[in-house]
């Protein structure tokens, strides 16, 4: 050793080597906590990952790149426009008189991109709003206008008793009934599934936030709030004969066609709670609650879904803006973390150059697997 170099200390040693079991400890609680968060140590426990793998049995299939749920749909664009009514209840910028832009998505449900417009019972809307703070909305609407169970559990049951049967190819009614009898709360969404009439197009479609949020206006008082889009379009139903013929991919069609004549117009409908109102999103407010007309969504173009803006794009309905809070719904939590890895899961698929139709480009059934 050269007289320069200097000396161990031992007492420094010694700290060292003492503070050794305590890193490793450190290091054992974080890969102790990875495990659990991803569902490791306990496989019974209902996960993000779990549920997700239950939406993809469901589809029969996994449709690399795309949505696991919602597969098949078209991106849009426009603009939000306040009318400053919203102000009152929420801070958030976009209520103010002016236009955010927004990048969207109108969609079917199924996990399919090549399910049919006609038999696809829901339809969605989804939308990010940029405005000129900074800030973002994300919003995942549907048309139905109440969730058919009030629990996470339930919601993965539900989505279980959609599984097809393996030796059909389709859902087991004797499943789906079962988990009906387990439900009754079910029955709601059943009969509106069943009797509601079908709205000819999307633009003549109401898209329902369904989940409770609060809303947090300028003074910090909140207050329990849904929203709908309610289409300016006049709604007309479809009769059983042009459900029958309707072409696979007539939605899309529609949307361009009535686009080329003009813009497309939602009012954005808000429903203010009274005290007691539940935030359980199977359970519907009594219709006297007030409603406040506080914008519109209007819709100027159309692009496919595979090379448009809105591919890459997590409708987390949790991404809010100052002003706008989630409520204590469990399942407004668990769409978002079903969401993340949903999202994770197709971008994967991207990125590992499996998702050659998602992205717009021709591949064989075999490269998509």
């Amino acid at each position: 050793m050269a007289d320069t170099d200097p000396v161990p200390s031992t007492a420094s040693a010694r700290r060292t080597v003492a503070a050794l079991p305590g890193i490793v400890l450190i290091v054992a609680a974080l890969a102790l906590a990875f495990a659990w968060g991803a569902g490791w140590l306990t496989p019974r426990r209902l996960t993000p990952q779990r549920f997700t793998n239950a939406i993809e049995a469901s589809n029969g299939q996994v449709w690399r790149g795309f949505r696991r749920a919602h597969a098949k749909g078209v991106c849009v664009a426009g603009y939000f426009e306040g009318n400053g009514q919203g102000m009152a209840l929420s801070d958030a910028r976009v209520f103010a008189p002016v236009r955010t832009p927004f990048v969207g998505r109108l969609s079917i449900g199924g996990g399919s991109p090549y399910g049919l417009d006609a038999q696809a019972r829901v339809r969605s809307m989804a939308l990010q709003l940029d405005s000129d703070d900074g800030q973002q909305w994300r919003m995942a609407m549907n048309s139905f206008p109440f969730f058919g169970v009030a629990s996470v559990e339930a919601f993965y049951e539900q989505t279980r008793a959609n599984t097809p049967d393996p030796a059909t190819g389709k859902p087991d009614p004797a499943r789906r009934a079962a988990f009906a009898r387990a439900h009754p709360e079910f029955a709601r969404f059943a009969d509106w599934a069943a009797h509601a009439p079908w709205p000819t197009s999307w633009a003549n479609t109401t898209f329902n936030g369904v989940n409770t949020f609060r809303f947090i206006d300028r003074a910090g008082n909140a207050s329990q709030v849904r929203w709908s889009m309610q289409p300016q379009t006049a709604f007309a139903a479809m009769t059983p004969e042009q459900r029958t013929g309707a072409d696979a991919d007539y939605l899309a069609r529609d949307l361009a066609a009535r686009l080329a004549g003009g813009d497309l117009r939602w009012d954005m409908v808000v429903t203010v709670a009274k005290p007691g109102d539940t935030v359980n999103p199977s359970q519907p407010w009594p219709e006297d609650r007030r409603h406040v007309v506080v914008g519109t969504v209007v819709v100027e173009s159309t692009t496919p879904q595979a090379t448009g803006a809105c591919r890459d794009i997590n409708y987390d309905p949790l991404i809010l803006p100052s002003g706008v809070e989630g409520s204590d719904d469990p399942i407004l939590a668990a769409r978002s973390a079903v969401y993340s890895v949903s999202f994770n899961r197709r971008e994967h698929d991207i990125a590992q150059g499996k998702a050659a139709v998602a992205t717009g480009h021709q591949a064989s059934p075999e490269q998509e697997r």
